[in-house]
């Protein structure tokens, strides 16, 4: 799991800080929220205090209406246990029996503008990408015409040349040498680079190079969600490479399968037009157009409408 504090929320929704800001740096564990409505209503058997509390305006509208014990005992209840943060939303006013329990028991306390629903899917697509599962692979991950194309294989095999070639090429680097990847969803997988390794590259003989110095911001990108993987392997002239992409390998990481292409590297091939033929082919797949198959339909179709000629000197 990655690490999210409350402060990470605040500075990635923009969010205004009305009290509790000893608590900012307190870790969040779960991408879940709640919006306390039976809470506000005094049924606290369950109160589910692990998650970020969203208050709109139906929760406070109905907090406006309790007596004063009731709305004091509301408050003091909902901050205690310690909740990581309680946010205000749809610009509603934040009552004062609120503000007083949360800066009594540090509890961030934080407020938006926008509407409680827009804002509950903004702050549960942000934990959800954060708090995701998480592993590292060793590879580059290159956005090849809106295609996240992760291209593997052995140290030295030409992985960062190619990467170098694509963004040449007007394609964007999203990651060199190591790849963090998030799954957000079955079969959706994020990679982005480690904060250490943003926008550099590695070239042997070369060094490192800052790759958005050299070809400005549109040569990279922060994340990515990747389709396809590419593995470079040295030439072997003993083994069987597809010829036709008929049978589709996968590559499983995690819980989720990627569409896995074994491309073969020896002198004079082009490996960065066979990444971009590779991503353009995989895009039509998508809207239904497979080569393969059409090649493999009309070899079929052949071979049914036109039999083979029986062999007349053998037969005499």
């Amino acid at each position: 799991m990655s690490f999210v504090t409350v402060r990470d929320v605040q500075e990635a929704l923009f969010l205004e800080l009305s009290a509790g800001e000893s608590g900012l740096d307190q870790p969040i564990h779960t991408s879940d929220i709640s919006r306390p409505g039976l809470e506000m209503a005094g049924y606290f058997n369950f109160y589910l205090a692990e998650r970020i509390q969203l208050l709109g305006k139906t929760e406070l509208s109905f907090f406006e209406k309790l007596t004063d014990d009731e709305r004091l005992d509301r408050m003091q209840r909902l901050c205690s246990p310690k909740p990581p943060a309680i946010i205000v939303a749809h610009e509603m006013e934040i009552p004062v029996e609120l503000l007083d329990a949360a800066t009594e028991n540090g509890v961030p306390l934080l407020f938006t503008d926008v509407p409680t629903t827009r804002f509950s899917g903004m702050l549960t697509n942000f934990l959800g990408g954060r708090l995701a599962p998480m592993t590292a692979l060793h590879g580059v991950l290159v956005d090849v015409y809106g295609i996240g194309v992760l291209i593997t294989g052995s140290s030295g095999v030409g992985k960062s040349e190619t990467a170098l070639e694509l963004v040449k090429r007007g394609h964007r680097l999203v990651a060199d040498d190591l790849v963090e990847i998030r799954q957000v969803a079955k079969n959706v997988l994020i990679g982005s680079p480690p904060k250490l390794l943003e926008h550099m590259l590695e070239i042997r003989g070369v060094g490192i190079v800052d790759m958005m110095t050299l070809f400005g911001a549109s040569a990279i990108k922060s994340d990515k969600r990747i389709l396809i993987v590419v593995d470079l392997e040295i030439w072997d002239p003993t083994k069987i490479y597809d010829r036709l992409g008929i049978d589709e390998k996968k590559l499983k990481i995690m819980d989720s399968e990627l569409t896995k292409l074994t491309v073969p590297v020896r002198p004079g091939r082009n490996l960065s037009v066979i990444i971009e033929v590779a991503a353009m082919d995989y895009r039509m797949k998508r809207l239904g157009v497979n080569a393969a198959e059409e090649f493999a339909n009309r070899v079929n179709s052949a071979i049914v409408n036109n039999p083979e000629q029986p062999n007349v000197e053998g037969a005499e």
